[in-house]
C-alpha cells in the first residue's frame, strides 16, 4: 500500500520542540507554586464539642467547646486568633462563653465562619480552652427522605491542616424520630464522637416530624453541589490559563502529529486479538472511611455519606504476584470464570475476574520511528509502507495562615439573588 506523506516546515518543527520543555515548565510552575512547602504542624485540637438544642421556631442553639493546643509559634507566631466554620451566614445572637475571648463576630470572608480574637498570644505547648454560642437557621429540608418528614444535616467545621483527636456533636433527642448514624444516647442527648485527621468531614442526619416544630418550606436546604462543580470553582482559573496555553503550542506542533497518526492509523492493522483473564484483588473498609457506618455486603458506597467503602484495587499477574497477596495465591489464580469472589479467611477481601480483549498493533512510536527514518533519506513524496505488528461537606480552601475552620461556602443555598458557593 502506497500514501503521500506530509511535508512539513524544519523551523516551525524545530520551535515547536524546543517550546515544550518551556511549556511544561510553566505548567509545572503554575500548579505548584501556590501550594505551600509541607511543613510541620502548627496547632492540634484536642477537642471539638458542639451541643445543639432546637427551639420552637426550629432554628438551633448551638454551643460549641474547644481545647486547641499551639505546637509550634515560630513558623507563623503565636495564636491570636482562629476562624471557626458554622453551617451558613444565617446566624444570630453569637456570644462569647469564656473570658479568653477578646472579641468574637460573624465573618464571610472565604466561607461563614465565626471569627475571634484571644484575649492574649499563645505560644508552643500552651493549651488554650474557649466556649461560645450562636443560633443557627436554614439546616433542615421539609420532605427530603420521605413526606411528613424533615431533616436536619449538619456537618461541623472541619479544618484541612489540624488534626482533630475527638470531635464529639451532642442533639438534643426531644421530638427526634431518627438518626443517622447511629448514636449513643447521654442524659437526653444523641452523641457522636470520632476523630478528625486534616481535611475529614463527619456528616449526620436528625429527623423529624413535620408537625414537631416550625418548619418552613422557605428555610429548606438545597442540594451540595458535585464534586466536580467544587473542583471546578477552586481550580477553574488555573485549568482555562493552562489549557490556553496548551492550545498555542498544539497549533504550532498540531500538524505534524495529525499527519503523523493520520498515517498511522492508514497504516496500522489490527492482528486476531486475544483474550485474557484479569484478575484483581479488591480490598474494602470494613467502616465507612467518611462517617463510620459498616459496609453491607456487596456495597462499594456508604449509602449515608457517598463515600468509598474501597481501601485498594490491585491488579494481580501469576509472575509477579505482590508479597502481601502470596498467602492466597493458589485461590486468586483458582477462579477463571468471570465474577466476584471472597477470599477465604481474609476479611473484606474479594477477587474479581474479568475477561479483557487485548489487540495488537503498530505502536505510534514506532510508526513514527520509521517515518523519521525514511524522510532521513530524502527525495521523493512516496514511500512503501509494510503493516508490522507490536475519579454539611465541601471542599474549602482555608485562609488565615492555615489556622480557620472549614466550612461550606454557603453550603444551605440561602442566599437567592447572588452567587452560590456550596458544595
Amino acid at each position: 500500500m502506497k500514501h503521500k506523506m506530509l511535508r512539513t516546515n524544519p523551523f516551525a518543527k524545530t520551535f515547536a520542540i524546543r517550546l515544550l520543555p518551556v511549556f511544561f515548565a510553566v505548567l509545572a510552575l503554575a500548579f505548584f507554586l501556590p501550594s505551600r512547602a509541607k511543613a510541620k504542624d502548627l496547632d492540634e485540637i484536642v477537642d471539638y464539642t458542639i451541643a445543639v438544642n432546637i427551639n420552637e421556631d426550629a432554628t438551633a442553639d448551638m454551643v460549641y467547646h474547644i481545647d486547641w493546643k499551639v505546637l509550634d509559634s515560630t513558623s507563623d507566631g503565636p495564636l491570636s486568633w482562629v476562624k471557626i466554620g458554622i453551617p451558613n451566614k444565617h446566624c444570630s445572637d453569637i456570644k462569647a462563653l469564656s473570658s479568653n475571648i477578646k472579641d468574637i463576630h460573624y465573618t464571610s470572608n472565604g466561607g461563614t465562619y465565626v471569627e475571634i480574637t484571644f484575649d492574649r498570644d499563645y505560644y508552643q505547648d500552651e493549651l488554650i480552652s474557649f466556649d461560645f454560642s450562636l443560633t443557627q437557621d436554614y439546616m433542615y429540608q421539609m420532605n427530603l427522605l420521605t413526606d411528613g418528614e424533615t431533616v436536619y444535616q449538619f456537618t461541623p467545621g472541619w479544618f484541612d491542616e489540624i488534626d482533630v483527636d475527638r470531635l464529639a456533636i451532642l442533639w438534643n433527642m426531644e421530638n427526634v424520630s431518627s438518626v443517622s448514624p447511629a448514636a449513643v444516647v447521654e442524659d437526653g442527648y444523641y452523641v457522636w464522637e470520632s476523630s478528625l485527621p486534616k481535611g475529614s468531614r463527619f456528616k449526620v442526619d436528625i429527623t423529624y416530624p413535620n408537625g414537631a416544630y416550625n418548619f418552613s418550606k422557605d428555610k429548606n436546604i438545597a442540594p451540595p453541589k458535585s464534586k466536580f462543580d467544587v473542583f471546578w470553582d477552586e481550580y477553574g482559573v488555573l485549568i482555562v490559563v493552562v489549557a490556553v496555553m496548551f492550545i498555542a503550542s498544539a497549533m504550532i506542533y498540531g500538524a505534524y502529529i495529525i499527519a503523523s497518526l493520520i498515517g498511522w492509523m492508514s497504516s496500522s492493522g489490527f492482528k486476531q486479538s486475544e483474550t485474557k483473564i484479569r484478575r484483581t484483588v479488591i480490598e474494602y473498609y470494613p467502616n465507612c472511611p467518611g462517617c463510620g457506618a459498616p459496609r453491607p455486603e456487596g456495597i462499594k458506597n456508604c449509602e449515608y455519606c457517598g463515600m468509598n467503602f474501597v481501601k485498594s484495587e490491585k491488579i494481580v499477574e501469576e509472575k509477579n504476584v505482590p508479597k502481601k497477596f502470596k498467602d492466597f495465591k493458589d485461590e486468586i489464580f483458582s477462579h477463571n470464570s468471570e465474577g466476584t469472589y471472597a477470599v477465604s479467611g481474609v476479611p473484606n477481601t474479594y477477587i474479581h475476574v474479568a475477561s479483557v480483549v487485548v489487540p495488537h498493533r503498530t505502536s505510534f512510536a514506532s510508526y513514527l520511528s520509521t517515518q523519521k527514518a525514511t524522510s532521513s533519506r530524502g527525495g521523493g513524496g512516496h514511500s512503501s509502507c509494510a503493516h508490522s505488528s507490536c475519579a454539611c461537606a465541601c471542599a474549602c480552601a482555608c485562609a488565615g495562615g492555615g489556622r480557620a475552620g472549614c466550612t461550606a461556602k454557603d453550603f444551605y443555598k440561602t442566599n437567592l439573588k447572588m452567587k452560590y458557593f456550596e458544595e
